[in-house]
């Protein structure tokens, strides 16, 4: 039997400071809040479908390289929006030659995808 296996982004944004809220706990309490601030959500749906998903920045040995690192080099707040957050992936994304594109601000999927548009017609 072959089995589909799902290899998924989920933790980076744990991790490595994605969510608004980062950004706001930083804004509102500078980099010390920022640190208190859980940085280190989801396979209901994988499983959902019958899939079976790897989580791979939450693998223990990546979670526990992020651990080992400071935070601002992992995430710097004090960047602009679509710069500073996830900057560990930003900075790898541009040395794998990804360009502009590491420099996108993070959309929820539902968003970016444009697939929150589409009404299921009767």
């Amino acid at each position: 039997m072959c089995r589909l296996v799902v290899l998924t982004g989920i933790g980076a944004d744990e991790q490595l400071a994605g969510y608004s809220r980062h950004r706001v706990r930083f804004k509102n309490s500078g980099l010390e809040g920022l640190i208190k601030e859980n940085l280190g959500r989801d396979d209901r749906i994988i499983g959902d479908h019958g899939k079976e998903a790897r989580f791979s920045y939450l693998d223990e040995d990546v979670v526990s390289f992020f651990n080992g690192l400071h935070v601002l080099e992992k995430a710097d707040l004090s960047l602009p929006r679509g710069v500073g957050e996830k900057l560990l992936l930003r900075l790898a994304a541009v040395e794998l030659g990804l360009g502009l594109s590491a420099l996108l601000p993070k959309r929820a999927m539902q968003f970016g995808s444009r697939i929150s548009k589409f009404r299921e017609q009767p």
